[in-house]
Order: C-alpha cells, then sequence, then structure tokens
C-alpha cells in the first residue's frame, strides 16, 4: 500500500475560501506530501504557483456542486482550468439527465469534458446519496464508457458522503476494469480513511487530511 497520504487530495471548496485559505492548504499539503490540493477553478492558477517546486499535484471541480450546467460550460471551465494549470479534473454528473433516463446526454455530457483532457485526470462524481442502486450502477457504468479514470462518490455538498456500501456497488460495476474509485464526504480519521482504502478506494477527498495522516480526530463537517 501506498503511504497514507498519497491517497489525499487535500480539499477546500467551500464558497467563502479566500486566497489566504488557499495558500495556507498548498502549505499543508507540500508539508504532509498529500497527493493534490482540489480546488474550485477560480484557484488553479493560485495554487499551481504555489506548488510549483513540489510534488503536490493540483486538481479542479468542474460543474460543481450541482452538475446542472450545459456541457458547454463544463467544457469551457475545463479549458481554464487545464491551460491553467490543473493536473486533474473532477466533474459532477448531470443528476437530472441521468435521472430522466436521457443516458445518451448524460454520456456526451462527460466523453465532452474527456475530449479536452486526453492526457489528463478525468474524476466524475456521482453523488451517490441522490442516487438508488440501479441509478449507481448506471451512472458507474456511463462515466467508465465515457473514459472516466476515476469514479467518485460525492461533492461533499449533497445530502450525505461516501458509504461503504456504495463504494462496493462502484467497484461491483468496474469489476475488472481499469477504472479507480475515489471516496470523498465525511471520511474525517484514519479509521475510516483505511476502511474505504481496503476496500479498494484509491483516493481519498478530505478536507481533513492532516487528522487523518497524523491520527488525530477532526470534529470538522466540511468535505
Amino acid at each position: 500500500m501506498n503511504s497514507l497520504s498519497q491517497y489525499i487530495d487535500h480539499t477546500l471548496l467551500k464558497p467563502t475560501a479566500t486566497k489566504t485559505d488557499i495558500l495556507k492548504l498548498c502549505k499543508e499539503a507540500t508539508e504532509h506530501q498529500f497527493f493534490s490540493v482540489c480546488v474550485n477553478s477560480c484557484y488553479v492558477s493560485l495554487a499551481k504557483a504555489e506548488l510549483k517546486d513540489s510534488n503536490v499535484k493540483v486538481c479542479s471541480v468542474i460543474g460543481f456542486p450541482l452538475g446542472a450546467m450545459s456541457t458547454k460550460a463544463k467544457v469551457k471551465e475545463t479549458k481554464h482550468a487545464l491551460k491553467d494549470g490543473a493536473d486533474e479534473i473532477d466533474m459532477v454528473i448531470n443528476l437530472g439527465l441521468l435521472k430522466s433516463k436521457d443516458f445518451k446526454a448524460v454520456l456526451k455530457d462527460i466523453k465532452s469534458v474527456k475530449k479536452e483532457m486526453p492526457n489528463h485526470v478525468l474524476k466524475v462524481i456521482l453523488e451517490t446519496c441522490y442516487l438508488d442502486n440501479k441509478e449507481l450502477v448506471k451512472a458507474s457504468q456511463l462515466a467508465i464508457e465515457a473514459g472516466a479514470d476515476f469514479i467518485k462518490t460525492s461533492t461533499g455538498f449533497g445530502t450525505g458522503g461516501a458509504t461503504t456500501e456504495a463504494v462496493k456497488l462502484m467497484k461491483n460495476t468496474i469489476n475488472n476494469g481499469l477504472t479507480k474509485i475515489k471516496a470523498s464526504g465525511g471520511i474525517r480519521d484514519t479509521k475510516t480513511a483505511l476502511k474505504y482504502i481496503n476496500i479498494g478506494v484509491q483516493r481519498i477527498g478530505t478536507s481533513n487530511g492532516i487528522a487523518i495522516v497524523t491520527g488525530n480526530s477532526s470534529t470538522s463537517i466540511n468535505y
């Protein structure tokens, strides 16, 4: 198993996050050797500049947190994030289209973003708290078909975060494929992080990465 810190996307996505907060996030990520920082797209260039002398990658969310904007808007945001230095993209699936059973539109939405980043990692956020098992399987299948490198449980802004049931269902849908899983939402301590890693998760999205790698408990309710 990799070092626990290398599973962590150190995350700050709250709407009130300031430039100072982002700089602090980057400093923490460097100190603890996290895999990446995950930020809103307006802060990609700031994070990239701050981390230029480190191995920490920059992840940008796209279409966050609702996923309900147009495909053109998601593509445009993706282009700007990549231009500003994003190494990875976490995009939110269009839940309304999925629940409308317009699977062709959902597939196109994801494919259109992936087309802009053939050599970058794309994670597709399924927002599992809003999906029943059948919808979760279908969402996973569509993301995989569209070329997602990861399928991800949650934004952290929905009614719930990662669950072992959802992750196991996602893993079963991947079967022996190459798509990976990112668990996020409600992962705040070492025990919980290891629980997900042990069932096959390869990335953890959390604002509590320091608590996770140091073994200290966290009372933060973010992400």
